[in-house]
């Protein structure tokens, strides 16, 4: 089994993380991250920070590569020259705002579903039994979570005690007949393609779909980050647009901790064209309303926020993952951060960075 692990969109939320994660198992690591995301969401978007932090603490264990996952013969190149020393990949790298797709739908599709397949492609040829981790999206269900029978509450919607996705929504729900947002759609593609290659060529292939991924790495913007852009907004004095559904729509958030360490479990006893839907499930959710309110008590500040009636094409009103799947097939990994312990982390992480 190789020891290296190659990891994409590796300055990002999920890439840094994995990358000091992998790192400490005594894995060396090679990041793929050309700071797309400053381009995609300017200044407050860049990775160029987390990517600075990164070199410094994991030193030589880390090689980086500035490239551009839409650079097939540069993908290639790198796997080829890593060959069988290659003993997971890890594939984080994406356009991942649905709001942003739409502005350049081409832009988008090439980094989402081509840029996933130049990644399969790479690995194939070059490291085929080496598992390879997708982080997908629950975007890929389109807005068929809407058509569910929620009921309003004081600060929330909430399904039905006695409905068969209350606990969270499962594997089963269909991707089809439904709108997606352009962002969506890329994923889906970039989706079923991972599940093909691990059936088609018999490859350790999952696919993660996380709903909120969180935690300090984020490089929080308005368009991408929701946690992290409240907290960020509540520690500034930043006016916050809450987009439709009345502030009530609710989202489960995971750690980018709890997340990479499914990965782990993943990579430790790989699986052929895996799909697991990832979130914080009934542990870590919380409405709008619900956070700002949480932030507020964390940081004695009080928020600023504007209501928009109108909600964003495709947004999911109601969204807690069941994890149920991934604990079937890895009973020891478990959830330890929920909503407060993400926000609280996040105003610890960055009193000095977000002031008003």
């Amino acid at each position: 089994m190789g020891s290296v692990v190659v990891i994409t969109g590796s300055a990002g939320l999920i890439g840094s993380e994995s990358v000091r994660h992998f790192a400490a198992l005594g894995m060396d690591v090679v990041g793929i991250d050309n700071d797309m995301r400053g381009y995609f969401f300017g200044a407050d978007g860049s990775t160029k920070w987390n990517l600075e932090r990164l070199t410094k603490e994991i030193g030589d264990r880390y090689t980086h590569h500035s490239l551009d996952i839409r650079d097939r013969e540069g993908l290639d190149r790198v796997f080829a020259q890593l060959g069988k020393n290659i003993g997971l990949v890890i594939h984080a790298a994406a356009q991942p705002s649905h709001d942003w797709a739409a502005r350049e739908p081409f832009t988008d599709f090439d980094v989402n579903a081509v840029g996933t397949i130049n990644m399969l492609e790479a690995a194939r040829k070059h490291a085929i039994d080496a598992p390879f981790i997708f982080t997908s999206t629950n975007k890929v269900y389109g807005d068929t979570p809407n058509s569910l029978p929620l009921v309003e509450k004081e600060t929330r919607f909430e399904l039905p005690e006695d409905h068969k996705w209350f606990q969270g929504i499962d594997e089963t729900m269909s991707i089809d007949s439904s709108m997606h947002s352009i962002f969506g759609a890329s994923k889906v593609a970039a989706d079923v393609m991972v599940q093909e290659y691990g059936r088609y060529f018999d490859m350790p292939t999952a696919v993660f779909r996380g709903g909120t991924l969180t935690g300090p790495g984020h490089s929080a913007a308005e368009l991408h980050g929701f946690l992290a852009y409240v907290m960020r907004c509540v520690m500034e004095g930043r006016l916050y647009k809450i987009y439709g559904y009345k502030g009530k729509m609710v989202r489960d958030a995971i750690h980018s901790h709890d997340l990479v360490s499914s990965f782990e479990a993943f990579f430790r006893a790989p699986r052929v064209a895996e799909i697991y839907n990832m979130g914080g499930g009934r542990f870590s959710n919380c409405s709008h309303i619900e956070a700002f309110k949480i932030a507020e008590e964390i940081t004695g500040l009080e928020a600023r926020t504007e209501y928009v009636d109108e909600n964003r094409m495709g947004d999911h009103q109601w969204w807690i993952s069941s994890t149920a799947r991934f604990e079937e097939h890895y009973p020891d990994w478990k959830l330890t951060y929920d909503v407060p312990a993400i926000l609280r982390e996040m105003y610890e992480a960055n009193q000095d960075v977000w002031k008003a």
